[in-house]
């Protein structure tokens, strides 16, 4: 396959999270003015297929081996003055991986379940990478004890500073989370798309469990998946299904988490209610007065799949919340 990452200017740099940075092309096609601090991210995969965000005017483009080039992501190449020859070189060969035995396993996955698809984005103008520059955001984030090699990206010209989260599906960008550090409200603001999971693209093929939180600062935290609410809907659910393991709910410790029991026993998952230590309200919360290991110790050694014990556990956190 045609290696994208020998078009990109030779002026670049990479990250511990796999991102290559360098100028952004776009920019200047999007009303803003010429990058000249590196504010264009690619992310190649193994396979040749790859990811583009612009932190600067917010730009993204997507390539996945097997299929067509999508028009942004041949603007973005002829951006980077990749010719149209070789353009249409990359997607013949891209299909030729479409082989006959990966159009039946299509065919039977489409039979099986039906496939959750999400509008690609573009995240708002103006961002950049949370790096030692922002000290205040980093503390913040290490204070929480969430992984640091995420892109967290910031907007320095809001005046409410904050965090924003890019929510990925397949390598494109299809929404974000700001959360802001002052004391003001609304805390977050979400731009997520309806059946959207929070970390399906940081799950391993190889894991046994996927636990399942409300909150995505709890997913990233434990390496887990967050549907960023305290319920969960019919195609969140075809999307969980689909990665084939068993599924652990760990709700919020508090009334409104209940309704994530609920919809997980209807489900027939398995529920996790650990006894944390007092004041841990969130797998967050646990990870920063137990450390990661020991929260997810906490979680299966609480994880019951007997919609009695279920129902017994949840029974006794009721009571402890009115205590």
């Amino acid at each position: 396959m045609i290696d994208v990452i020998s078009f990109l200017p030779s002026k670049k740099k990479s990250t511990s999270s796999g991102w290559v940075s360098f100028n952004a092309p776009c920019c200047i096609h999007q009303g803003e003015n010429i990058d000249k601090r590196q504010r264009g991210g690619m992310k190649p995969a193994p396979d040749g297929s790859w990811s583009y965000h612009c932190f600067n005017c917010g730009y993204t483009a997507s390539f996945v081996l097997g299929r067509n080039l999508t028009y942004k992501a041949r603007k973005l190449l002829g951006w980077l003055g990749v010719d149209n020859i070789v353009i249409e070189q990359i997607n013949l060969e891209s299909l030729r991986h479409k082989s006959i035995h990966g159009l039946l396993e299509d065919s039977q996955r489409t039979i099986k379940r039906a496939e959750i698809e999400f509008e690609e984005k573009d995240l708002p103008p103006g961002l950049e990478l949370v790096t030692t520059d922002h000290s205040a955001l980093l503390e913040y984030i290490q204070r929480r004890q969430i992984p640091l090699d995420y892109p967290y990206m910031t907007n320095p010209e809001n005046k409410r500073p904050g965090i924003l989260v890019p929510f990925t599906y397949k390598g494109m960008m299809v929404g974000s989370a700001i959360r802001f550090l002052d004391d003001r409200t609304p805390k977050y603001i979400n731009d997520i798309q309806p059946g959207y999971v929070f970390g399906v693209d940081l799950q391993q093929t190889n894991w046994q469990y996927a636990i399942v939180t409300e909150g995505v600062f709890d997913a990233l935290c434990i390496n887990g998946l967050a549907v960023l609410h305290n319920d969960i809907n019919t195609q969140q659910a075809e999307v969980l299904k689909a990665l084939e393991r068993q599924i652990i709910v760990v709700p919020d410790q508090d009334e409104a988490g209940m309704k994530l029991v609920d919809r997980a026993i209807e489900l027939g998952w398995a529920v996790s209610i650990p006894t944390w230590p007092e004041g841990c309200k969130d797998i967050n919360d646990a990870v920063i007065r137990l450390g990661k290991l020991g929260c997810l110790l906490t979680i299966l050694e609480y994880k019951e799949t007997s919609k009695i014990k279920i129902e017994m556990r949840k029974k006794q956190l009721a009571k402890r919340l009115r205590t």
